[in-house]
């Protein structure tokens, strides 16, 4: 006990209450685990016991303890996070006017423009997290992040051209390059993915919701389990409201354009990027990282394995894919991919952001 004691003394005599030691010591690795090998039944003991072991100065008045930051949610930066969408519905639409070779102008400068502002809208927004916590600070976060950035945006576009390009992969094709149609040789999904991209908003909204809910928890709460028992239905309903914003978005844009919602495709999917992304802003990268390289290599594979199969002697790689496809479509093999993906990454979740430590105002890195 004086050895831990000693390792976190400055924590004990910062903090203000054993609430703080025991967030303290969790964004350390300190677990419940580690708290019996103190003979102590979980780790809000254990930091009640090191808060009373710290020495105080009875003639010195104790300082007031300092507000946790209230999480505000400017109008600018709301604004900000309808730009990606705005954006690609003005690409959309000159894609409908445009004709002839003006398309591809028209379709690589939206593309860049969505992306500069899905950019701006992820670094200045709930999404990237409250200040002072921004994950990626070292070396090895950066590459990590670059590789969840690098699925990130595999992902998307396989949501716009993914299955028009494996009909084609499976029927002999790609003979022709996409048009940017629905109705052209490699069809064009672009209900999805525009509701993809309006869904930042709603996205940064509930981000901004969970982060008030785990600000009333801090303040509220006594101990670690009381601070998870009232994360875990605010975390369920903040996933939820958003999957449902999704959903409404995505018939909303099948309505507009005249094209299938694609439901399947658009909440899988997004069911995947809003936790990663909740996960990535609290310093935790690698298993979002990991989840979308999942996603994203099925997709890959789905794709390369018909293909491979035009080769002698391995029609048997195409097998899979093929019985995959005959069985739910094109739409099966992102559907199966993201899905499980979202599955294990909602699972992790909910263990890691109703913890204290993930939403302590100083933060830790990973």
């Amino acid at each position: 006990m004086k050895a831990l004691l000693h390792r976190h003394r400055e924590l004990c005599e910062r903090a203000m209450d054993p609430l703080e030691i025991a967030v303290g010591l969790e964004a350390h690795g300190v677990t419940d685990r580690t708290a019996a090998r103190y003979r102590h039944r979980d780790v809000f003991s254990l930091a009640e016991e090191l808060h009373a072991r710290v020495p105080h100065n009875t003639e010195r008045p104790s300082p007031e303890p300092r507000p946790l930051p209230v999480p505000r949610f400017r109008a600018g930066r709301l604004l900000l996070t309808l730009v990606p969408g705005a954006l690609g519905a003005a690409t959309v639409t000159g894609l409908r006017l445009a004709q002839g070779t003006p398309r591809l102008p028209v379709a690589l400068g939206g593309l860049l423009a969505v992306a500069l502002a899905t950019r701006a809208a992820l670094r200045h927004s709930p999404l990237a997290g409250p200040p002072g916590t921004r994950a990626g600070r070292t070396v090895s976060g950066t590459r990590v992040g670059a590789l969840g950035t690098l699925c990130t945006l595999w992902l998307l576009g396989y949501a716009l051209l993914g299955d028009g390009l494996l009909h084609a992969v499976l029927t002999g094709g790609p003979d022709a390059p996409p048009t940017g149609t629905p109705q052209g040789p490699w069809p064009t999904a672009t209900a999805p993915a525009l509701a993809l991209l309006l869904a930042c908003a709603p996205a940064a909204w509930c981000a901004h919701l969970l982060a008030a809910a785990a600000h009333r928890g801090l303040t509220d709460s006594r101990t670690l389990r009381q601070f998870t028992a009232a994360m875990t239905p605010r975390l369920l309903g903040t996933y939820a409201l958003f999957l449902a914003a999704l959903a409404a978005l995505a018939a909303l844009c099948g309505t507009a354009l005249h094209q299938p919602a694609a439901y399947p495709q658009v909440l899988t999917l997004g069911a995947l990027l809003l936790p990663a992304r909740l996960l990535t802003v609290r310093h935790h990268r690698r298993a979002p990282a990991r989840a979308l390289g999942a996603a994203a290599l099925v997709e890959a594979l789905a794709l390369a394995l018909p293909t491979a199969g035009r080769l002698p002697g391995c029609a048997f790689l195409a097998a899979p894919v093929q019985t995959l496809v005959d069985a739910g479509g094109e739409a099966a093999v992102p559907v199966l991919a993201c899905g499980i993906a979202a599955l294990a990454l909602l699972r992790h979740a909910g263990r890691t952001l109703t913890r204290a430590s993930a939403h302590a105002p100083a933060g830790a890195p990973e």
